[in-house]
């Protein structure tokens, strides 16, 4: 392989088994398989590590005490045969029973289909394609925080409520930006708004001019940005360099996590609504996950991103310590039967075709003279419902539906 991958082996329990269940518990390997260094790196990559790391800390204190539970992590570099080649190696060699993050819809939808094979867990807290629940499912995959309908939904509503009815498209050019598109089309046609169209640009794009001048120049007075993490980063210095959001057009970010945000920086980003499935500053419970996660990880507040691996491994190691199992099928059975409880989650549970569904939140970068402290950036519009935020299954096409 020409680009070699880094794994990262940490032993997070060696010590003498606690409980007598323990003994019936084969060891547990959790992979996490992410964007380490490009453009989705800073929304998952080593803060997806730390958040696991956590997941593992806290169920080793409780529900699985003397479990011996192993981690690794590797760089997918945004490219499925890459993300595919490793999550194989990992289940076949390296005794792998669960890959989570899986970052990057096309990594995410390859690795789908390894662990279906293998009957082992995937756990998808970075991806957004809709398809990992509809034609893709599988009975061992598990959508967790947050899907290109569920960034529709409230995004859209909200928008056009507010006057924004026709719309122009950016959107970056593969599976993710392509369900992104359809996604919050559908939304804007169903509300009785219009698409002007759309252009397509390659993923890590640093120049937007050319797009962002067909999109002035459609007529359009929402510009909606289908991309993600540095791209929408690049995108929105870009158009505010350009004077939209200045005149009868506004721009809209379809998939904005906390980094993004910081990046950008309360001076270019005010203004701009999101929504988002985790906000560190939403309760007590949040606030005590953001701490921890903040010392652990370079006293950086967790993307939704991070929340979804913790909350997705600790409930994974619960249901490996409740089925004293590491088959998928077992284990899959065992998520679905235990409710799932953490510090991340409100209102949350898993559907027949494996999408978590669980509140959503609107929220709106604060202006900079608004912001109390340093991570202070949103402020909170509107709580989307678990039952309106996500797809209905009965628009699943899904076969575990049936």
């Amino acid at each position: 392989m020409k680009h070699a991958l880094k794994s990262i082996v940490v032993a997070c329990s060696l010590g003498f088994l606690s409980s007598a269940h323990a003994n019936d518990i084969p060891p547990v390997k959790i992979g996490i398989l992410t964007d380490m260094s490009g453009t989705y790196a800073s929304m998952g990559g080593q803060g997806s590590v730390a958040a696991a790391k956590l997941a593992i800390e806290d169920c080793l204190a409780n529900e699985c005490k003397g479990m011996k539970i192993d981690l690794i992590s590797a760089d997918n570099q945004n490219k499925a045969d890459i993300g595919a080649a490793k999550a194989r190696e990992w289940i076949d060699r390296e005794g792998v029973t669960a890959l989570a993050d899986l970052t990057n819809s096309a990594v995410a939808l390859a690795v789908q289909n390894i662990t279906k094979e293998k009957n082992r867990i995937a756990l998808f807290s970075g991806p957004a394609t809709t398809v990992l629940t509809n034609k893709e499912c599988s009975p061992v995959g598990f959508h967790w925080m947050f899907d290109t309908y569920s960034q529709s939904v409230g995004g859209v509503k909200a928008t056009m409520e507010s006057g924004g009815k026709s719309w122009y498209f950016l959107t970056v050019d593969y599976a993710f930006g392509h369900s992104l598109e359809k996604d919050t089309s559908a939304m804007i046609k169903k509300l009785g708004g219009e698409v002007k169209g759309q252009v397509r640009h390659p993923l890590n794009t640093t120049d937007f001019a050319s797009f962002l001048l067909q999109a002035q120049s459609s007529g359009a007075n929402v510009v909606a940005l289908a991309n993600g993490s540095q791209d929408t980063v690049n995108a929105v210095k870009q158009a505010k360099e350009f004077g939209i959001s200045d005149g009868n057009q506004r721009l809209v970010a379809l998939l904005l996590f906390l980094s993004d945000i910081r990046a950008l920086g309360n001076e270019t980003a005010q203004g701009l609504t999101y929504v988002d499935g985790f906000y560190w500053d939403f309760d007590d419970k949040t606030r005590h996950f953001a701490d921890r996660f903040a010392k652990a990880f370079n006293n950086t507040k967790p993307t939704m991103t991070h929340a979804g691996v913790y909350s997705s491994v600790y409930h994974y190691l619960k249901a490996v310590a409740n089925s004293k199992s590491i088959e998928g099928d077992k284990v899959a059975q065992a998520m679905r039967d235990i409710p799932i409880e953490d510090d991340v989650m409100r209102n949350a549970s898993i559907q027949p075709n494996g999408r978590v569904i669980h509140d959503m939140y609107l929220y709106q970068v604060k202006k900079p003279e608004d912001k109390k402290s340093e991570w202070d950036f949103s402020t909170l519009l509107a709580t989307i419902p678990a039952a309106e935020a996500f797809q209905p299954l009965s628009e699943s096409t899904c076969s575990l539906t049936k």
